[in-house]
C-alpha cells in the first residue's frame, strides 16, 4: 500500500503543470492537486499548455484528452519533443479509446479515469512517480550497469539484442512477464512478445533513434505473453557502441506498469483478447453502508480481501486470469464462452449456486467481520460487453435483485437515449411553436351529476400534428430544460380559462414545480392577477418520497391557501402514502388512485381499501374524487361509498375547453 505522507512529502517539491479546458473542472480538480503539490500551474488548452511547459521548470504534466485547439495527445507529443523524461499523465473517459494507442506512442505514463477518485490518484501518483524517480536513477547509473547488472536483474526486466534485433540474452523477470523459457527466446527476433495492435510507427521510432542517431530511446510498449495475454512495460533501449561509436549491441530495460493502467483499461484490453468471452461482473451488496460505516483505509482493506476470497472462490469452477478489482466495491473476470458456456439456463443456475455459497461467506479483518454477498452482473453477448455489465449491475441496485442477465443493455439503453434526444428536440419545437396545449377533464359532483371542476392536463402536438399525452414526453422532458418551461405554459393556460369557465380549475403541480423559486414566485403572480377567482383554483400535489425540502412545500401550501386555493393529494393509497404525513399538507381533496377505483368491481382489496380511505377523509372533513369513472357499474359503487366526485371516460375524455 502506497504511503501517501512519504508520497505527499516527495511531490511538495515538484511543480505540476495541470491542462483542462473546462473551467469548473480545472477548479475543482486543481483544489485535489493542491493537497499533492505545493506549485501547480493551470493551463486551458494543449496550445497554453506547451507555452507553460516551454517557460517553466515542470515536473509532472497531468492533461484532458479532448480540448480545442491542440489536445491532449498532441501536446504530450510535442513535450516529449522537448523532454523525454518528463512524467505524463491523461485524464482519460472510456469513450476515448481512439486516442489510447497513440498516447502509448507518444510514451505517456499512466492514466486517471473520470471522474477523478482520490484513492485511483494516489495510487497512480505514487507509483509514477516511484518509476520517475527509479528512470532517473536508472539514467545516472547506466554507466555502472555491469556492477549493479545483479539488482537490476532483480527489480527489471533485461534483454539485449544484436544489431538485427535478434535475443542474445534475458533475465529472469524477462522469462517470468512473458511466460517463456530463456531457450524460447534466445535468438529469435524480439518481436516474440510484440502485441500486434502496437502502430508501426513506434519500432520504425524506435530504430530510427537508437540505430541512426544512437541515443536512447524511451516509451511503453504493450506486449503479449506466451498464451496470448496483453502486459504493458515502460521501456528504455540503449546502444551500446565500441570506441569508434559502432554499434555492437542493443541492452533494453523494463518496468512492468501494468497495474498502473486502471484495472478498466486492463479489463477493456483483456476482452480484446477473447475472440468470445463471458464477462462475470460484480459488486458487493450493501458497499455504501459499508462506506458510510468504515474509514477509507478499511474499507479498501476489505476490497482487497473481497477480491482474493472472489478469486479463490471462482476459480474452484472456472479457470480465468485474474479478478479486476475496479474500485466502489465491483470486480470483474473474464472467462471463454466456448469452454464453459452449454446453454444459458445451466449456466446461469451454476453462477447463482456460487453466488448462494459466497452470500455465506464472510471476511475476518481484525475487529472487522463483514459478510461478502455479492450481486452479479452476467454478459455473454460481447457487443459493448463492459458498458452492458455496468448497467446490469445499476439496473440490479435499482431493482433490488442480486443476479441479472444484462446481455445488449448498453445497446438498447443507447436505443433509448437517441429516441431520448428526438423527443427532446420534439418538445423544443413543440415549445418555440406553441404546440404545448391544454386539455381538460370534467369532474362531476356524485349527487347532481353535474361538471363542477374540470382537471388541467397537458399535451404535445408533435410534427406531424399528433396529440401526444404526458407519457410520451414528461418524464424526458425532467430530464432537461424544458420541464419548467411546459409547468409555466400549463399555468397559464389554466389560469387563463378561468375567464370562461365557471367551474373549478385543477392543476397538476409536482415536488419538482414547488421547490423552485421562481416558479412559486410565477404562481404568486399569478394568483394575485386573478385573485377574484383564486377560490376556483385547486392544486393537485402528489405525495411523494422524492421531496427534498418539505418546509419548502409547507410554506407554499400556507401562501396559496391564503387565497383561497384547494390542495388536492393525488393518487391517495398508491404505495407511498403516510398519514401522519398527509395531514402536513393541509389537504381539503384526496384523490383516490385510479388502480384501485380500476379494480373495485372485481377486486375486494381495492373495496376495503377506498372504504378506509373514505372514512377517513370524512372523518377529517375532506373531499373525495374517484378517478379511473370507465362505466356506470363502477359509478355505483363509489357513490354507494360516499365518493364526493368522480372523474373518468364514462363523463367525459379530456379535451379542449372553449
Amino acid at each position: 500500500m502506497i504511503n501517501i505522507d512519504d508520497m505527499i512529502e516527495y511531490t511538495q517539491d515538484l511543480t505540476l503543470l495541470y491542462v483542462e479546458d473546462n473551467q469548473d473542472a480545472r477548479e475543482m480538480t486543481a483544489m485535489i492537486f493542491e493537497d499533492f503539490f505545493k506549485d501547480i500551474i493551470l493551463a486551458v488548452d494543449g496550445n497554453d499548455g506547451l507555452e507553460k511547459f516551454k517557460e517553466n521548470h515542470i515536473d509532472l504534466v497531468i492533461t484532458d484528452i479532448n480540448m480545442p485547439g491542440m489536445n491532449g495527445v498532441d501536446m504530450c507529443e510535442k513535450i516529449r519533443e522537448i523532454n523525454n523524461e518528463v512524467p505524463l499523465i491523461i485524464l482519460s473517459a472510456h469513450n476515448e479509446d481512439n486516442y489510447f494507442m497513440k498516447s502509448i506512442q507518444v510514451g505517456v505514463n499512466g492514466y486517471i479515469l473520470k471522474p477523478i477518485e482520490i484513492e485511483q490518484l494516489t495510487n497512480l501518483l505514487g507509483r509514477v512517480i516511484q518509476n520517475y524517480k527509479n528512470a532517473k536513477e536508472a539514467k545516472e547509473n547506466f554507466h555502472l550497469l555491469e556492477e549493479y547488472k545483479e539488482a537490476t536483474n532483480q527489480g527489471s526486466i533485461v534483454s539485449k539484442t544484436d544489431q538485427k534485433g535478434i535475443i542474445t540474452y534475458v533475465n529472469d523477470a524477462f522469462c517470468e512477464i512473458s511466460g517463456y523459457k530463456r531457450e524460447e527466446l534466445i535468438g529469435k527476433n524480439h518481436n516474440i512478445v510484440r502485441h500486434p495492435d502496437n502502430p508501426k510507427s513506434i519500432f520504425a521510432d524506435m530504430w530510427h533513434t537508437i540505430k541512426d542517431e544512437k541515443k536512447i530511446w524511451k516509451g511503453i510498449v504493450r506486449n503479449k505473453t506466451k498464451s496470448g495475454k496483453s502486459y504493458y512495460v515502460s521501456s528504455l533501449v540503449m546502444p551500446i557502441m565500441d570506441i569508434e561509436g559502432n554499434v555492437l549491441e542493443y541492452i533494453s530495460l523494463r518496468n512492468d506498469i501494468t497495474e498502473i493502467m486502471h484495472p478498466s483499461k486492463q479489463l477493456l484490453n483483456a476482452i480484446k483478447n477473447f475472440k468470445k468471452p463471458i464477462l462475470i461482473y460484480m459488486k458487493l451488496d450493501k458497499f455504501d453502508m459499508l462506506e458510510d460505516f468504515y474509514d477509507n483505509e478499511t474499507v479498501e482493506k476489505i476490497e482487497e480481501h473481497a477480491a482474493t476470497h472472489l478469486q479463490k472462490r471462482f476459480s474452484e469452477i472456472y479457470e480465468f486470469d485474474k479478478i479486476y478489482q475496479l474500485g466502489n466495491g465491483e470486480f470483474a473476470f473474464l472467462i471463454d464462452y466456448e469452454e464453459y458456456f452449454k446453454d444459458a439456463e445451466s449456466f446461469t443456475q451454476q453462477l447463482k449456486e456460487i453466488q448462494a455459497i459466497i452470500k455465506e461467506d464472510n471476511i475476518s479483518l481484525e475487529d472487522v467481520e463483514y459478510d461478502i454477498a455479492i450481486l452479479i452482473s452476467l454478459v455473454y453477448e460481447k457487443e459493448k460487453i463492459l458498458e452492458s455489465a455496468k448497467l446490469g449491475i445499476k439496473k440490479i441496485l435499482q431493482s433490488k435483485k442480486d443476479f441479472l442477465v444484462a446481455n445488449n443493455l448498453a445497446t438498447i439503453e443507447q436505443q433509448k437515449a437517441q429516441k431520448n434526444m428526438q423527443m427532446v428536440s420534439t418538445i423544443r419545437n413543440a415549445i418555440s411553436s406553441s404546440k404545448i396545449i391544454s386539455y381538460f377533464q370534467p369532474i362531476i359532483d356524485n349527487k347532481t351529476e353535474e361538471i363542477v371542476k374540470y382537471e388541467s392536463l397537458v399535451r404535445l402536438i408533435d410534427d406531424n400534428d399528433k396529440i401526444l399525452s404526458p407519457f410520451f414526453f414528461l418524464d424526458v422532458a425532467k430530464k432537461s430544460n424544458y420541464y419548467l418551461k411546459i409547468t409555466n405554459i400549463v399555468l397559464d393556460h389554466s389560469f387563463n380559462i378561468l375567464k370562461n369557465c365557471k367551474a373549478d380549475i385543477s392543476i397538476n403541480l409536482s415536488a419538482l414545480d414547488i421547490e423552485q423559486k421562481s416558479m412559486r414566485h410565477k404562481i404568486y403572480a399569478l394568483l394575485e392577477e386573478h385573485k377574484a377567482d383564486a377560490n376556483r383554483i385547486v392544486f393537485e400535489v402528489l405525495e411523494d418520497e422524492a421531496i427534498n425540502d418539505f418546509e419548502v412545500i409547507k410554506d407554499f401550501i400556507s401562501n396559496v391557501k391564503s387565497y383561497g386555493v384547494k390542495i388536492a393529494i393525488d393518487d391517495f393509497g398508491a404505495g407511498y402514502s403516510n398519514y401522519e404525513r398527509l395531514l402536513q399538507y393541509q389537504p381539503d381533496i384526496l384523490k383516490i388512485d385510479g388502480c384501485l377505483i380500476r379494480d373495485i368491481e372485481t377486486s375486494s382489496y381495492s373495496l376495503s381499501v377506498v372504504k378506509s380511505i373514505v372514512t377517513f377523509a370524512k372523518e377529517q372533513k375532506l373531499q373525495t374524487i374517484a378517478e379511473f369513472i370507465e362505466n356506470e357499474s363502477i359509478f355505483k359503487i363509489i357513490k354507494e361509498l360516499g365518493v364526493d366526485y368522480s372523474q373518468g371516460y364514462y363523463f367525459g375524455k379530456p379535451g379542449p375547453l372553449q
